[in-house]
């Protein structure tokens, strides 16, 4: 048997990171990253018009109806341009949301403006994934309360919002009562909001009563953002080797230093392996899916760790240069790390892992 991706995903690769050679370059990123007032949206526009918008919309709602590995596949080049694209937010974790627990009308409403990169929507789903303090949203009369935290996508046009029942709504982003507060954080890349509610108008999500269909969102959510860790990954080992082979020391590349070849070999031999996972992980979801839930806690953990290590290997290989924004390095140490804690930090999702299997 030979599990690998197939021509038609090798050529979605190969187009989406030939956009992003292009229009997604670092120069861009800076950019991106010290103007508040830049949302991204040429990048956004031109990956919709590449289908990306509409990668896991139904064709019945306008989209391409593909699958998860299809996202994971986009996720991971995304993931090596430190992309700044609501892809996780509007393409994965809405969608699915919509796709599981939203009725025909919502569908019908929702689905077809993000299939064509006109709507935007932003996630809070932080409190599901473990509380901090006071935060946590109540519902009730189709109105929410409280506070969610870490909400990702800060630039989007509505939220998809997890209540403390696990219950999904849909929150418009001029809804009475909503306060939408930018939250600084490490990673640049990706803004996030601290969203309040003051009995702000909410529509649920009427297939998400059980909490199951929020469950089924993280999960998806937690494939595609190992993916994009991996992707983040490999482009700092890349850069690692580039460095090595271009710097000099005692009139030697650094390259033909053993030990700086045994960090890029390790480097290495973390991630293929983490490439198979993230391919399983997502391929799970919709082929095994009773195997779905425990591999995707097992890919987010994995990847965080495996992230980590790379992002940390990497910057040792290029020295004091690694610390500099003048390589950028630290855009894709930052996205790693974010993408580690967001959704669920490695320690969480094998507690979590854990109970799956019945041990906790």
């Amino acid at each position: 048997m030979e599990f690998g991706l197939s021509e038609e995903q090798t050529l979605l690769q190969e187009t989406i990171n030939r956009f992003l050679d292009d229009n997604a370059k670092l120069d861009r990123v800076r950019k991106y990253a010290d103007d508040a007032e830049d949302v991204g949206a040429d990048i956004w526009a031109g990956l919709a018009e590449l289908g990306v918008a509409a990668l896991l919309v139904p064709e019945a709602h306008g989209g391409i109806g593909l699958k998860t590995l299809d996202a994971a596949v986009v996720a991971e080049c995304l993931g090596a341009h430190v992309a700044p694209a609501p892809f996780l937010t509007t393409a994965v974790l809405a969608v699915t949301a919509l796709r599981t627990a939203g009725d025909a009308a919502q569908q019908a409403q929702w689905l077809p403006r993000i299939a064509d990169g006109s709507l935007r929507v932003g996630a809070a789903l932080a409190e599901a994934c473990g509380a901090r303090g006071a935060a946590g949203v109540t519902a009730a009369n189709g109105k929410l309360s409280g506070t969610a935290l870490f909400a990702l996508d800060a630039d989007a046009d509505m939220f998809l919002v997890a209540d403390g029942e696990q219950r999904l709504h849909i929150v418009a982003r001029d809804a009475a009562g909503l306060g939408v507060n930018p939250l600084p954080h490490v990673d640049r890349t990706q803004r996030m909001a601290e969203l309040t509610f003051d009995s702000t108008p909410a529509e649920l999500l009427p297939g998400s009563a059980d909490g199951e269909a929020c469950r089924a969102v993280i999960d998806v959510g937690r494939v595609v953002q190992a993916a994009d860790t991996l992707g983040a990954a490999q482009n700092m080992l890349d850069q690692a080797v580039d460095y090595a082979k271009q710097r000099e020391q005692f009139n030697r590349v650094i390259a033909s230093f053993q030990a700086v070849k045994h960090l890029c070999a390790e480097m290495a031999a973390a991630i293929e392996p983490s490439r198979a996972l993230v391919w399983y992980a997502a391929h799970a979801l919709d082929e095994v899916p009773e195997e779905g839930r425990l591999t995707a806690c097992h890919v987010k953990a994995h990847l965080a760790e495996t992230g980590e290590f790379v992002a940390r290997t990497a910057t040792v290989v290029h020295g004091g240069m690694g610390f500099t924004d003048l390589l950028g390095l630290h855009y894709w140490f930052k996205r790693i790390g974010f993408n580690r804690q967001t959704l669920g930090g490695p320690e969480r999702v094998r507690e979590e892992a854990a109970r799956v299997q019945g041990f906790a």
